[in-house]
């Protein structure tokens, strides 16, 4: 069975940063592109950044930009998403989601197949 499981958020303050990490099990990870998405309480689930599975290209929402950095480590079966100067609006669940191969279309929530159970990150003002 394929699992997602999301590791390495809290609490922090504005201005701070945080790395969460998303490990990976049941599927090849090298193969997958991976994508990171965030959702707020009474807001819909936005994309934040994603990586193709050859790792040549990334993606970022304009409300990230020069803030955040997604990465991968195929060795470690793992995704990492790092957030620096965080605001409070950067407040939501973050969930990480893998597609095979890929490439296109990797900023649509439909896109993806499979997706980890989310991890809070609430940012303090």
């Amino acid at each position: 069975q394929v699992k997602l499981v999301e590791s390495g958020g809290g609490l922090v303050q504005a201005g701070g940063s945080l790395r969460v990490s998303c490990t990976t099990s049941g599927l090849t990870f090298s193969r997958y592109a991976m994508g990171w998405f965030r959702q707020a309480p009474g807001k819909e689930r936005e994309f934040v950044a994603a990586i193709s599975w050859t790792g040549g290209s990334s993606y970022y929402a304009d409300s990230v930009k020069g803030r955040f950095t997604i990465s991968r480590d195929n060795a470690k079966n793992t995704v990492y998403l790092q957030m620096s100067s965080l605001k409070p609006q950067d407040t939501s669940v973050y969930y990480c989601a893998a597609v095979h191969e890929g490439v296109l279309g990797l900023k649509l929530l439909k896109t993806y197949d499979y997706w980890g159970q989310g991890i809070q990150v609430t940012v303090s003002s």
